[in-house]
């Protein structure tokens, strides 16, 4: 499977690849590097307000390791009305935009092909409207291409050596909020907010979750979390607090589960 991905890249040659900082994107940003050198690969980051901070940061550390340029473009999704409609289609409107500036900043550096990090098990969900966007625009998906699943993914980066080799999926902040709620950079930032806090607080009583959202569903704000924690009175009383304090009026505790938005 190494050796499949990397002569894959090695066929597509000299591009841009769409890096969000996560695990599947790092891959394919690091079988390019392997297939061609750092000098043939750029890593791109959409800078948008349905982007943590925090993940940005990490995409730019990870690039740097690999000796790879890490351009940031501001990217306007929450300029378009159908984007911030927040209907389930949002997602399309989104990976158009930041595919279609992905690309320009490719070609600016003489790159005419751009890759995402879509893996075989993205392609098989049916809540990934994202995926015809990249279909359309014409990116290269070798994850998808080769059948590689998650498992598979983690495993080649474990291998690799790679830091990002077990990193939880963390999705764009807008996937926190609830269908037919506006997406507004206040709500985001709000969102952006009560993870962080949540996170410290969890860290700071010696609890971590390693799967952890805040979900917006109005004047609400639903944690989720590994659920061996769910149900302690403790992070329950200590959590409503902390959410609060970031901006929400009432507070729900669940079990973490991925995508739960899409199943209301």
């Amino acid at each position: 499977m190494d050796t499949r991905l990397v002569a894959r890249l090695a066929e597509i040659g000299p591009l841009a690849v769409a890096f969000s900082g996560g695990t599947d994107s790092a891959l394919v940003l690091a079988a390019a590097v392997r297939a061609g050198g750092p000098d043939a690969v750029l890593a791109v980051t959409a800078d948008s307000a349905s982007v943590a901070a925090a993940e940005l940061a990490h995409a730019a550390s990870f690039a740097r390791t690999l000796g790879v340029r890490h351009l940031t473009p501001a990217t306007t999704e929450l300029d378009d009305p159908r984007y911030a409609a927040n209907g389930r289609d949002r997602c399309y409107f989104c990976k158009s935009t930041v595919l279609d500036a992905i690309t320009a900043v490719a070609r600016e550096h003489g790159l005419t092909a751009v890759a995402t990090g879509t893996n075989a098990d993205d392609a098989r969900d049916p809540f990934r409207p994202g995926i015809r966007a990249g279909d359309e625009i014409g990116v290269h998906t070798p994850l998808r291409d080769l059948g590689m699943t998650k498992a598979d993914v983690r495993a080649v980066s474990r291998r690799w050596q790679l830091s990002t080799w077990d990193k939880p999926a963390l999705p764009c902040l807008a996937s926190r909020v609830r269908y037919g709620l506006q997406i507004t950079s206040a709500r985001l930032a709000r969102v952006e907010r009560a993870e962080v806090a949540v996170r410290a607080w969890l860290a700071d009583a010696g609890t971590p979750s390693r799967d952890l959202r805040v979900r917006d569903l109005g004047d609400v704000g639903r944690v989720e979390l590994d659920p061996h924690l769910a149900e302690l009175p403790q992070i329950r009383a200590g959590l409503a607090e902390v959410v609060r304090a970031a901006g929400f009026t009432g507070v729900e505790l669940k079990e973490f589960r991925s995508g739960a938005l899409n199943h209301e």
